[in-house]
């Protein structure tokens, strides 16, 4: 049975950072490219990061490059997500989750996300 649980959120002031986890299990981890997705309040989910399966190849979200970093841990079955100068838009609700296809190179990337979503992680950011 396939789990994705999240972790790391909480309340952080402008300019703050987060280290946000995705505990993976029940699949082979490290075949798979990864994503983050955040859902703000009245708006839709949308991809923040991916990250191939050996983690060489990530990318962002415009809103976001700069700022967060997406990186794995194959052996601890383990992605993150390090955010840096927090700013109160990234206030949401961030999920993980496996990816249909591959992340390679250059190409365009359409994101496919394999799985139901979890409960993911709140972020706030606000004074």
């Amino acid at each position: 049975q396939v789990q994705l649980v999240e972790s790391g959120g909480g309340l952080v002031q402008p300019g703050g950072s987060l280290r946000l986890s995705c505990a993976a299990s029940g699949f082979f981890f490290g075949n798979y490219a990864m994503s983050w997705y955040r859902q703000a309040p009245g708006h839709e989910r949308e991809l923040v990061a991916v990250i191939s399966s050996a983690g060489h190849i990530t990318k962002y979200a415009d809103s976001v490059k700069g700022r967060i970093t997406c990186f794995r841990d194959n052996f601890k079955q383990t992605l993150f997500l390090e955010m840096n100068s927090l700013k109160p838009e990234d206030t949401a609700v961030y999920y993980c989750n496996r990816e249909r296809f591959e992340l390679v190179g250059d190409a365009d990337y359409t994101s496919m996300p394999l799985d139901s979503w979890g409960k993911g992680t709140q972020v706030t950011v606000s004074t």
